[in-house]
């Protein structure tokens, strides 16, 4: 999930919040225990616990994880794409569930985007099933969250599991999903 290109991509954005605050510069040079000790320090404004988290996560840092997670689940596409991107460098073995529990949770389905392709980048035991219930709830008709649905059924075809099956089928039914579900489909064992 990462790569130079998006680091640079959240590091300007981030500047861009920032506005000229002497504390941009100060994290972006700070060692791990100063951007730790800065995550729980008051009144810090959240570009700046994102710089920290996301530095933290990408040292592969455990204790980014929980600052991360709150990201992921945040309202802001760009800072849950970059909390995405540091969880799946950090390591830490319960992201898979964390990332689960927000991808599978019906009263935040308008974010459930960045966790359900972190599953399939952690490619977990966790990720097929959460990507299977996710997508089961997504198939009534006019479900207004389709891009989510069809990032599960996407995932569902890159992790090849074929418990999959069932609800990849029935996924072709709906005209938004029926090219990824029957490429999907193909790619099952």
């Amino acid at each position: 999930m990462s790569d130079e290109r998006d680091a640079t991509d959240v590091l300007e954005r981030l500047r861009a919040e920032a506005d000229g605050s002497p504390r941009f510069r100060e994290l972006l040079t700070a060692d791990p225990d100063e951007l730790a000790a800065s995550l729980t320090s008051a009144g810090l404004p959240l570009w700046a616990r994102e710089l920290a988290a996301y530095r933290l996560g990408l040292a592969g840092d455990r204790r980014a994880f929980e600052p991360l997670v709150l990201l992921l689940n945040h309202r802001d596409p760009p800072r849950c794409a970059a909390a995405a991107e540091a969880l799946a460098a950090l390591g830490d073995p319960r992201t898979a569930r964390a990332a689960a529990a927000l991808a599978t949770n019906e009263l935040r389905t308008a974010y459930a985007l960045q966790p359900v392709r972190l599953l399939v980048a952690l490619r977990a035991p966790e990720s097929a099933p959460a990507l299977i219930r996710t997508l089961s709830r997504r198939l009534s008709p006019h479900d207004p969250y389709w891009r989510v649905a069809l990032a599960c059924v996407e995932g569902l075809g890159a992790l090849s599991d074929p418990a999959a099956r069932e609800v990849l089928t029935r996924a072709q039914a709906h005209p938004r999903l029926a090219v990824a579900a029957t490429r999907a489909l193909r790619a099952l064992p």
